[in-house]
This record gives C-alpha cells, structure tokens and sequence, in this order.
C-alpha cells in the first residue's frame, strides 16, 4: 500500500494550453528557399552598388539630419509653445514623433512632442484625403507602434513592402532589399529545422509534459527578431533551447526536464570551450541559479496564497521573466567575449533590469487573464489593484505609463553607457521589442493561432516575391 501510494503521482493543475501549430514534419518539410547562383551573384553586384549610393548620400544625410535637428528645436516659439503651422509639415510631424519615443527621463520637452505629434498626426487619419496615400500609411503604422519599440525584422518586412509603391522608389536599392531578406530568411530557416530536430530528440514535447507550452517555433522567432544577423548563428541556437527549457517549470517528471536543462547547458559550455577556449559553464551556473530563486520565490507567493505590494512584486518579476538569463547566455555567447570580459562580466547591469522591467509588464498586460484563469500568481496588475483598489482599467493604464518609464530609464543607459558592448546592448533593446511583438494582441506565445503565426510566416516561412 505504502509503495503504490509513493509510486502515484500527485496530480497537476492543467494549462491547458494550445497544441503546437509547427509540428517537426511540417518544419522539416518547408522548402529551400536558398538564393540560386545568379540571385548571390546580383545580391553581390547589388550589394557594391547600394554601398556606393550610401557613400555617395551620407554627407547629404548627415546635412539633413543636422536641418531636422534645426526644425525640432524650432517648433517651438518664444513662449515654448509648438508653433500652429508645423501640423503642415507631416514629414517633420512624424520624425518629430519617432524622435520622443528615444527620450530619457526629465526630457519633458519630447514628452510634450509625443503628445502632441499623436494628437495631430491621429487627426489626419480623419481626414486622410488631404495628405498623399503613402502618407496615411507611414502615419498609421508609426501611430499602431513607433520605430523605438517594434521588431526590426517584421518591420524591414512592412517597409519593403511600402517602399515599393513610392513613386521615386530606387530600383536597385528595392531588389537588394529583397534579396537580402530572402537570403537571411533561408538561413535561419535551417537553423530552425536543426532546432526542431533537437526538440524532438530530448523528448519533452510528448504526452507527460502536456501542460507545458510545446513552442520551438515561436521561441526560435523570439530569438531570431533579437539577432537575426547571419553571424550570431550560435546566440540564435543556444537562446532557443534555453527559451525551450526554462519554460518547463520542473513538475512531477522534474528529473527529466532537469537532466534536459544540465545536458543543454554542459553541451553549450563545452562547445564554446572547444572552440574558444574560455569556461563559461560558472557563469551559466550562475545564471540558472538565481532563476530558479525567482521561480521558488513565486512558488511560495502562490501556495501561501500571498500577494505582493507591486514594486516587492517587481523587484522579483524581473528577474523571473526571465530575460536576464537570456541576456546575459547572449553575452557570455558572443562572438567577440574575451577572457577579460568573461573575468569582469557583472550580471545585472541596469540596461538588463530596464529591459527586464519592460518585457515583465507587456508579459502582463497580454498574459495575466489567461494565467490567472489557470490559477497562476497575480501578476502586475492584479498587485497595483490589491494595493490600491482601483479598477483593473485604471490599474491596466498605470502599467501603460510604467512601461514608458522604464523605457525612458532604459533610453538613458543605453545612450550614455559607451563601457557595454554595442551587440549585448542592441540583444537587451530588441528583448522588449519582442515582448511587444508576442503581447500585442494578447498572449501571443500562449495563444499563437492567430498574429503571431502570421508574423512567423511573413518573417520566416514566406519570402519576398522577386
């Protein structure tokens, strides 16, 4: 009797979430989309003639960029009020626009720009005949989501797109455009076949782990929108399996996903020893480590039925979201670590906690219904409600205004920071772009049927007709 019950597993409570929608067949059976010899040959011709065109254009650009700067810090008159006549300039308006979503905090002049720019850019969506069609476009999508928070390769898709139907649009530059997402797309559609593969060979996709998120594409795309550069290759392979394992959160079968976890991490330690010649393995150690502390501090809060104050609650969420761990496996990855590096590597820099913060709260707006349907802890939101006893509308808004906080905080290190390593700090920037991206529409990584599928399928399934 003493056996049988030892031997029966308690029972879990049920996700329910979504069957994956990328089966490995499916994957292993997308076709190679790779350029032919006469396409490389063209990319490469086109390739020298679009370099010339931005040699030949860059004292130009730098002349204009100085003009915008001049018409910036002019739209406003004596009084500091913005002058009644720039609403004409639509072209002015919109960098105006994408220029207030890069301030720091205490730069209230460019909080007055976003408000202002919003305010009469959303005007002429009402009354879009005044203004050229492409216009409306640009205008539209910079009011959906400006340039500072999307994700660079869903958007090189949409303007590609969008650059074709201009009337002035430079032929050579538009074909080169295309190629070259062509070629980028191929490669990391292999390396998403090679991933799949290994998916399946740890064997935590099956039956005994039904109530995890079976989401190798999804978490390949994350991965991909933060360093889609052919030549972070590695980054993009090791971030994936790490994205896979640290989503199951050790159950009843915990041994099994433990081992998954060990070996993943030995075998990336190992490889980049053989290759580099530098032991990682300390730091990944690390790095799991206090993971699994942020994961057992919400354990605790959810079986003692606790709810945090909201900065008590933060102050751990950003660490359980996760994505330091991603940042700082990115940056013990790059291609560039030196053994100097590696020696006076600090793990939490405030770039990485800001980024942190950021993705932690769009993880929240589009997750915490679903989650707390499946009797998960509160989350952000459900902490300021508690705290505060306001509604969750009000509560939903005060995350909103966090989320610009802490990008304006975010904003400032990384402008002024020059001691961190430009491609660690471009990983940290594109981590919450992808949170925006996945959370858009709700829970996106839980829920993926809808604009995320379609976001994987533009930006890796379906290249760009030639």
């Amino acid at each position: 009797m003493e056996g049988d019950l030892q031997s029966s597993p308690p029972s879990r409570r049920s996700a329910n979430y979504q069957p994956t929608l990328w089966d490995d067949s499916y994957i292993q059976s997308l076709p190679d989309s790779s350029l032919d010899a006469a396409q490389v040959n063209l990319w490469e011709k086109l390739n020298e003639e679009v370099r010339h065109l931005i040699d030949h254009t860059k004292q130009k650009d730098i002349i204009e960029l100085l003009e915008e700067d001049f018409l910036v810090r002019s739209f406003k008159n004596e009084n500091g009020s913005f002058k009644v006549h720039i609403v004409n300039d639509v072209k002015g308006m919109l960098s105006l626009y994408e220029a207030s979503y890069l301030s720091v905090e205490g730069e209230d002049d460019l909080d007055e720009a976003m408000e202002f720019t919003t305010k009469h850019l959303s005007n002429y969506l009402k009354e879009p005949l005044l203004i050229h069609p492409s216009l409306v476009e640009q205008i539209s999508h910079a009011l959906e989501l400006p340039l500072h928070w999307r994700m660079p390769r869903l958007h090189t898709r949409w303007f590609i797109d969008a650059y074709e139907r201009q009337e002035n649009m430079n032929h050579s530059l538009l074909e080169f455009a295309k190629l070259d997402f062509n070629m980028v797309q191929s490669i990391c559609k292999k390396e998403v076949k090679e991933m799949s593969s290994w998916w399946r060979s740890i064997g935590l996709a099956g039956d005994e782990f039904s109530f995890a998120r079976d989401r190798l594409m999804e978490n390949y795309f994350w991965t991909m929108g933060c360093t889609f550069e052919p030549h972070f290759w590695r980054c993009r392979k090791e971030i994936t399996k790490w994205k896979i394992t640290e989503i199951q959160s050790l159950p009843n079968c915990m041994r099994k996903a433990l081992l998954a976890i060990i070996n993943t991490m030995n075998d990336t330690a190992c490889a980049f020893s053989k290759e580099k010649g530098l032991d990682i393995l300390p730091q990944l150690k690390q790095a799991w480590g206090d993971q699994c502390k942020a994961y057992l501090v919400e354990a605790i809060w959810y079986n003692t039925r606790y709810i945090p104050t909201l900065n008590e609650y933060m102050e751990n969420a950003w660490l359980s979201v996760a994505i330091s761990l991603v940042i700082n496996a990115a940056y013990l990855l790059s291609e560039d670590l030196t053994k100097e590096a590696l020696n006076s590597l600090e793990f939490y820099f405030d770039v990485t906690r800001y980024s942190s913060m950021v993705t932690r709260l769009y993880d929240d707006l589009g997750t915490s219904t679903d989650e707390l349907q499946r009797g998960d802890v509160p989350k952000s939101i459900q902490c300021y409600m508690n705290e505060t006893n306001v509604s969750e509308f009000v509560a939903r808004d005060h995350i909103r205004q966090l989320i610009k906080k802490y990008w304006r905080l975010f904003n400032g290190e990384y402008f002024s920071n020059f001691n961190l390593e430009e491609s660690f700090k471009r990983y940290a920037l594109n981590l919450p772009r992808m949170a925006q991206c996945i959370y858009q529409y709700g829970d996106g990584y839980g829920k993926p049927d809808r604009e995320t599928r379609d976001k994987i399928i533009s930006s890796l399934i379906k290249p760009i007709p030639l």
